[in-house]
């Protein structure tokens, strides 16, 4: 379990046995709806992981995730990472990321010469405030 220190009212702190920062508690995984071009999902943490539903993104084209997300504000900086879930083909890589007050919209875009991402991708964020 990691000490929680407070800073400026915010938690934080270091997983111990993983050495991973951690700066709110609870769950912070949720499972995103839309198998198209955008999807969405809701989570209210300053740090997480998205898992999308199972896509079909064509090379070149681009899947926008939207998170819902109270912790966000337009001013934000959310830094985002994404990886292949049960894909095994494509190269997903992030294209643009846009906070927003109370969301982010996430650009992902396939970056593969000819193969399709042909499954689910994992979306990591972490929130910082200026």
């Amino acid at each position: 379990m990691p000490a929680f220190h407070s800073l400026y009212g915010r938690n934080f702190g270091v997983e111990p046995s993983s050495g991973a920062l951690v700066s709110d508690q609870g769950t912070k995984t949720a499972t995103a709806t839309g198998t198209g071009g955008t999807g969405t999902a809701t989570l209210n943490k300053t740090q997480g992981k998205i898992t999308t539903g199972a896509l079909t993104t064509a090379a070149a084209a681009t899947h926008v995730l939207t998170l819902t997300n109270s912790k966000i504000q337009a001013g934000d900086t959310v830094l985002v990472t994404v990886g292949k879930g049960t894909a095994t083909t494509g190269i997903p890589t992030v294209a643009d990321v846009t906070p927003g007050n109370g969301s982010v919209v996430i650009t992902i875009q396939n970056i593969a010469a000819a193969a399709a991402i042909n499954g689910t991708l994992v979306v990591g964020f972490l929130v910082l405030k200026p």
